[in-house]
Order: C-alpha cells, then sequence, then structure tokens
C-alpha cells in the first residue's frame, strides 16, 4: 500500500499501491489456454494507457477529497458498546465481501458507521464469480450501469476505466469484460480502505443476549449486533440439481457450471449441458472452445428466448418504488417478469453456434439418468435417450435456507412468501412463493415470533430479497435503489436502540459554543448601579 492518510471525519484511508497495474490488467484480460483455444475471441482489445497508474492514484486521491467534501455529518455516532466477554463487538457484520458486500460497507461510510467488518470465505483477490467460475467474456448489464458509487461520480466503475483507458477507451468499450469489473472492485474496496477479512466462512449465527455470534468454518468467531447476509445469487439456498441425478449419479460424473473448473479438462469428450441459462451457455461454449468433442444443450423451453424484458424495467421508476407497492401489486410484477425469464447473452449463443460439434435440443428436460459403464445415459423429457461422458448441470438455484448451513437451524421459522400471500387464478408460481417475506428494510420475519430471535438482527441482501424489494439482492441493476432501505433500516435499528442515551446527552448537553463573559461591561443595569447617582 501506498500512503496512509486520516480524513477530517476520523476514517482512515490508504492510497494503493499502482506499481505493475498495467501489466496486471493486461494479464487478466488475456484469454486462458489462448493458444489451445478455437472459435470466436472477444471484442476487447484495449490496452492500458502508458500512464494509468499515475492517473489511477489521482483518481484514488480525488475520492479521498471527496470524502472530504461530502463531510457532513462529520462523526461518528453510533456508541460504542463492550460486550460482556471483552471480546470487539462489532455494529455490523456483512457477510459477502463482493459487490454488493463492498457496497453495504460504502453505505455504512456514509452514514458515519465505521465499525464494521466484512467477511469472505474467498482468499484475497478471489471474491465473486467475475474471475472464479464465471466463464462469458463481458458482464450482462449495459456499461453505463453502475450502483457502487453511491452518487459519487470519482468512485463511479466509468471513472475508473477511463483513468485506465482514456475517455476514448471508453466510448470504445461495449460491454465491461468480466476480469476487469473485478480489478474495478479490487481498486473500490482499496480506495475505500473497507475493513475486509478473507478466508472467512461465516457457518452459522446465534443468539448471544440480544447480538449475534457470527460462527466460522475455522473454528473461530466474531460478535456483532447487525449482521447483513450479501451472499450472492445462491445465497438463500443452493445451486440446483436434479434428485435423480443426485441419487443416480457419482459425483465425478457431473458438474455444476457454477463450479470453478477448468473446461480443458474435458477436452475431446462428448458432453451434456442441462440449462438454457446464460451461464449453461457460457459453459458449453468454453468447453467448445477448448476442445470438447460434442456439446449438447438441452433445455425446457422449445426456443431459445430473444426479448429481456428486464432491459425495460432499468428505470428509476420501478427500481426505487417496487418495494413500495402493494403485496398484489409486487406479485403481478415478479410473477410476470420471471414468467417471460431472461435470454442468454448474444456472445453466449455466437460462442456455441461458431461450432458443428454444438447441438442444441430445445423442448426437453432431463427425466432419469444412470451411469451405463463409464458412460452416462440421460433419458429426457421428449423420450430420447442419449449417452455422454460427463454431464453439466446448469438449472439455476433453489430458495430454501435449508440448504444452506449456516441458516439451517432456524431455517423453518423464517417467514415466506407461501405463508402471507395466496397468489391470485392465473398468477401462480411455485418457486417465487418460497421467498422470503421481508420487512421493509430487508430483514427476516419471524413465523413464530420470539422463537429464533437471532433473525431480528439478520438482514437479507442476497437474492432471496427478489420477491420484496425488486432486483437489488445479487444484480447490479437494482443496486443503486436497493441498498439505501438497507441502509436505512440498519441505522435506525442502531439509532433506536441507543436512542436514550442519545437524548440523555442532548439533553445535559453543556459545551460551551459561545462565551457571553465579553458581554459583562455592556449589560444594562439600574443607573445606581451604575454610579450616577439619583
Amino acid at each position: 500500500m501506498g500512503e496512509t492518510r486520516v480524513l477530517e471525519t476520523g476514517w482512515t484511508v490508504e492510497t494503493p499501491d499502482f506499481n505493475g497495474l498495467r501489466e496486471r490488467l493486461i494479464a487478466m484480460t488475456a484469454l486462458d489456454h489462448e493458444g489451445l483455444r478455437t472459435g470466436l475471441r472477444p471484442k476487447f482489445d484495449l490496452l492500458p494507457l502508458p500512464d494509468c497508474e499515475a492517473r489511477l492514484a489521482a483518481l484514488t486521491a480525488r475520492v479521498h477529497h471527496d470524502l472530504e467534501v461530502l463531510l457532513y455529518p462529520k462523526d461518528q455516532w453510533v456508541i460504542p458498546r463492550a460486550a460482556p466477554s471483552g471480546e470487539h463487538l462489532y455494529d455490523v457484520v456483512i457477510v459477502g465481501g463482493g459487490q454488493c458486500g463492498l457496497s453495504v460497507g460504502h453505505g455504512l461510510l456514509q452514514e458515519k458507521v465505521g465499525n464494521f467488518l466484512i467477511l469472505d470465505r474467498a482468499p484475497k483477490g478471489r471474491e465473486g464469480p467475475w474471475i472464479t467460475y464465471s466463464r462469458m467474456w463481458t458482464l450482462r448489464s449495459p456499461k453505463h450501469v453502475g450502483g457502487p458509487e453511491l452518487g459519487m461520480p470519482s468512485l463511479a466503475g466509468r471513472s475508473w476505466f477511463e483513468a485506465v483507458y482514456g475517455e476514448e477507451g471508453w466510448e470504445a468499450l461495449d460491454k465491461w469484460p468480466r476480469q476487469l469489473w473485478h480489478a474495478y472492485l479490487e481498486w473500490f474496496r482499496a480506495a475505500l480502505s473497507l475493513p475486509v477479512r478473507n478466508e472467512a466462512d461465516a457457518a452459522g449465527f446465534e443468539d448471544e443476549n440480544g447480538l449475534v455470534r457470527v460462527r466460522l468454518a475455522d473454528g473461530d468467531s466474531v460478535l456483532a449486533r447487525k449482521v447483513v447476509l450479501a451472499t450472492g445469487i445462491e445465497g438463500m439456498g443452493d445451486w440446483y440439481v436434479p434428485d435423480f441425478v443426485r441419487q443416480n449419479l457419482p459425483v465425478s460424473a457431473y458438474t455444476l457450471c457454477t463450479d470453478d473448473v477448468d473446461s480443458l479438462d474435458w477436452s475431446g469428450r462428448d458432453i451434456a449441458v442441462l440449462g438454457a441459462g446464460a451461464t449453461a451457455w457460457d459453459r458449453a461454449a468454453d468447453l467448445l472452445e477448448l476442445g470438447a468433442g460434442a456439446v449438447t444443450l438441452f433445455m425446457r423451453r422449445k426456443q431459445v428466448l430473444s426479448s429481456n424484458a428486464f432491459r425495460y424495467l432499468e428505470k428509476s421508476g420501478y427500481l426505487r418504488h417496487f418495494a413500495s407497492m402493494t403485496d398484489e401489486e409486487k406479485w403481478r410484477w415478479i410473477q410476470t417478469i420471471f414468467t417471460y425469464g431472461q435470454p442468454p447473452t448474444q456472445d453466449g449463443v455466437d460462442r456455441c453456434a461458431a461450432f458443428d460439434a454444438f447441438a442444441l435440443h430445445p423442448g426437453a428436460t432431463w427425466t432419469g439418468a444412470r451411469m451405463i459403464g463409464d458412460k452416462v445415459e440421460i433419458t429426457a423429457s421428449d423420450g430420447t435417450v442419449h449417452l455422454f461422458d460427463h454431464v453439466f448441470i446448469g438449472c439455476g438455484f433453489s430458495i430454501d435456507a435449508h440448504n444452506r448451513p449456516e441458516l439451517r437451524p432456524f431455517a423453518g421459522n423464517i417467514l415466506l412468501w407461501k405463508d402471507v400471500y395466496q397468489p391470485p387464478e392465473g398468477l401462480p408460481d411455485t418457486w417465487l412463493i418460497t421467498y422470503p417475506y421481508l420487512t421493509r428494510d430487508l430483514r427476516f420475519r419471524e413465523k413464530v415470533e420470539g422463537q429464533t430471535p437471532v433473525l431480528n438482527n439478520i438482514y437479507c441482501f442476497n437474492y432471496g430479497a427478489t420477491v420484496t424489494n425488486a432486483h437489488s439482492g445479487a444484480s447490479l441493476s437494482g443496486l443503486r435503489y436497493g441498498l439505501p432501505p438497507l441502509i436505512h433500516g440498519l441505522t435506525h435499528a442502531l439509532w433506536m436502540e441507543d436512542e436514550p442515551v442519545h437524548f440523555e446527552i442532548t439533553r445535559d448537553w453543556d459545551a460551551v459554543d459561545t462565551d457571553p463573559a465579553v458581554l459583562d461591561s455592556h449589560t444594562w443595569r439600574p443607573a445606581a448601579d451604575r454610579g450616577f447617582g439619583t
């Protein structure tokens, strides 16, 4: 790290060390196994500017200046509390250090709440999907979509990109390469000096006299007043694998499309992919480009979707006001949108279509799977039977807290939409109805009040927030509007718990702002007192 500074707020920031940045970014955006790949190539061919290190250092200095410009209110205001055990008590612990977790940290700092910790189970530099399991070329959102910056232009992705690649580079950019979005988030974390503890896997939450004990997988723990789950798209369940696959196939015979594996390992093999979401298409393309003998993609729909209604909904009216609609209005919107679904990216389709060895099997899901020798036999819903060397599963994710080890002990008492809402005739959905029914500020509710008090201090900012709060729990497009209700809820709870103390301090306030002593000789008194006689 570079220079360390203490801002007027008392917030300590460190200027990142940008030495070698240009070379790191060039290496980061290079295709893995480039010499072995066939097929199409990403369209991104920009190089970082020769002076990008100095430009990014200047941008970071501007961020720190902007933090001081946005000083008011200045003071950290949450009254420090001591844990009965004497250990440090965090006001907030954020589970997940990806784009949403970092954004929550930024939001807390803007509200002058600095006693928080971000936990991420991955090693430093491996957070999120961008450089792990993701095989897409670019983000799926248009390049102008932002959110983590929360109104600070100097922290915006565009500002970072223009510092590194120049204004002309931004104009030439189509969509963000996923690796560069990861690089931006790394800078974002460093520029704000966000407190992230890596290789810290949250394994459980326990109520401890109104506080939350966050148990870690390594046996350690931290204590918090409030906990935020910023655990991504699978954070309220798990990646979905059909039961008949789990029951009938050894784990060596199938792989999740979201597993962080090297597609080169299946070179020359005959592969099946179940699922037609963007991640399934991206994995199929990556397998083909790295030499798979053949790839067949099975999809339930009879044709590939071509229209994406989500693009229309990237409007402030919908994103800001969805959460304020009635349950009936929310359900009408969400159920309709998810019935439409989202198409794969054009890149994903084009990459697969470049190979004669690619086959699309529409209108057919799988109904059975078994091993025949060292082959996987798949029976499809259209009655066809196929043999493959290996299968990949890209069926999305479940919403079921019982599938999360850290949530399982109290999963049965999490209030769900199905517990409070009956969908109208014609708008059923057995999946969306399983989402948690959250408060306006994204806190869990109990089915039976008082049975699992720990839930009262846990907030859901993963994909489980979707039905309550629109697309803000694990997606970039709703982050700008999904985050403020959460920050409001956290800070409101912290304020109200300390409100009596704040009131007493205010009532008894006696710090001197103005000293009237200089007016003693100017204060009116009766004439006799002033020595003028009668």
